[in-house]
């Protein structure tokens, strides 16, 4: 026989008819403890995201005030007067931070109307390319693949999409349609062959991925000393400009560049979100993400889920060329690609490979790179402390432990761990109790 106690544990009778514990391995009748809601955000990844880019303003914030002349001046008799001080301080983090605000969200000491909201249109716009490119990372780390290479295809994409763009001659808008398959098509190409490379001889995709970046750079720079790219007679590295029947319609008219590429990201964003979490495809992605050789064992094909994996990473990285070539630059140069490349690595790393984390993520570097501009031009804060920010946070994202060691936090899944600890005391202690009662 046994019976339930008031605190919720059981006892059972022993061979002298005393009731012992029953280890709370042995019992059934009750379900696993769940953690508590602070535990549960305690452990999350989402505050983990919040709290790296909290700890990489801190650093930005000391390295903005060590470049400020008036905070180092009033240093300077930091103990005859500390008022001046800390009141340089203030007004230093309180104006640089102002300063972002007004370039990338809201500019409420702007002139009108239309230069008031501007900047989170920019916002928007630099967010576009990003935004895309982070997601072809995404796929690929939820694949367990490290896709380096989203520079290279993302000049491949523009080369491709540029080309269609400035050099077919089609209809409004079916120009556009397929300009934005050839950037796709191209981005596509450049990641397969990193991809079939690791699907049939196990070369690593890192590697591949970082010397076909030099191979696509040099590809462009070799295409914009051609006639075909530039023009007869032009020396100018520099192509022709997309025709207008390709380039992405504003979303809205007057100052704003704001355009439809916009939209396009936040429906690959949608798209994949239904690839990864509702697609038998996306299911194998991430099954094999997860365990290659338990995936191979279930009956995945492996090899084949590679090389499609690093396809579909090169043409969402090839789609995000679209947002500089047909959206705002509207002709290739061989700073096409900028940065967004190895930017939409760090986005994705901060989205946690998620479609509706890599949007976030992209969004708010969006913002620090239109307001850096801002803020630099209105404090004289160097923009490169934006760049501190951006690594810093990659700094901190790929470091989880020292996070929440600096904030002591709990480790993800350590109430599970406290939990096995205490049940095999219990189970330990119970077979002593019934010997001594015995």
């Amino acid at each position: 026989m046994s019976e339930a106690t008031p605190n919720g544990t059981a006892q059972a009778e022993s061979r002298t008819g005393r009731p012992s514990v029953v280890p709370p391995a042995q019992r059934t009748d009750k379900q696993p403890e769940r953690p508590g809601l602070l535990r549960q955000i305690a452990e999350s990844n989402i505050l983990m995201g919040v709290l790296a880019v909290i700890s990489a303003m801190i650093v930005g914030s000391l390295l903005i005030l060590l470049a400020d002349d008036n905070v180092r001046t009033t240093a300077g008799y930091l103990f005859a007067r500390p008022s001046d001080f800390f009141g340089a301080v203030g007004s230093c983090l309180v104006d640089a931070y102002a300063a972002m605000l007004r370039g990338g969200i809201f500019d409420w000491q702007a002139s009108s109307v239309a230069r008031m909201w501007r900047p989170i249109t920019e916002t928007l716009t630099v967010a576009t390319p990003l935004i895309l490119a982070g997601l072809g990372m995404a796929v690929a780390f939820r694949a367990g693949l490290f896709n380096v290479g989203g520079q290279g295809q993302i000049i491949l994409g523009a080369i491709v999409g540029g080309y269609v763009g400035f050099a077919w001659n089609l209809p409004s808008g079916l120009h556009m349609l397929v300009a934005v398959l050839g950037a796709i098509v191209g981005g596509a190409l450049w990641g397969a062959i990193p991809g079939v490379l690791r699907a049939t001889t196990g070369a690593s995709e890192v590697i591949t991925t970082i010397m076909l970046n030099s191979v696509a750079s040099y590809l462009m720079a070799h295409m914009l000393t051609t006639a075909t790219f530039i023009g007869a007679g032009n020396a100018n590295p520099k192509s022709l400009p997309v025709a207008a029947s390709a380039q992405y319609p504003k979303l809205i008219g007057g100052p704003f560049r704001l355009h439809l590429g916009f939209i396009v990201a936040l429906l690959a964003a949608l798209f994949v979100w239904w690839l990864l979490e509702r697609s038998e495809i996306g299911f194998q992605f991430r099954a094999t993400g997860l365990n290659p050789q338990a995936a191979l064992t279930a009956g995945i094909n492996v090899p084949r889920i590679t090389a499609l994996v690093m396809i579909v990473s090169g043409a969402l990285c090839g789609l995000a060329a679209t947002a500089p070539v047909l959206g705002t630059q509207h002709y290739l140069t061989g700073s096409v690609a900028g940065s967004i490349g190895f930017d939409a690595m760090t986005v994705a790393l901060l989205g946690r490979s998620t479609p509706q984390g890599t949007v976030l993520a992209g969004l708010l570097f969006g913002a620090l790179t239109a307001g850096g501009t801002t803020m630099q031009a209105a404090t004289g804060t160097p923009i490169d402390i934006v760049l501190v920010l951006q690594s810093m946070i990659v700094l901190f994202i790929a470091a989880p432990p020292l996070v929440r060691a600096i904030y002591h936090l709990p480790a993800p899944g350590s109430w599970r761990r406290r939990r096995r600890e205490a049940i095999d005391a219990a189970a330990a202690v119970a077979p002593a109790a019934e010997k001594k009662e015995a």
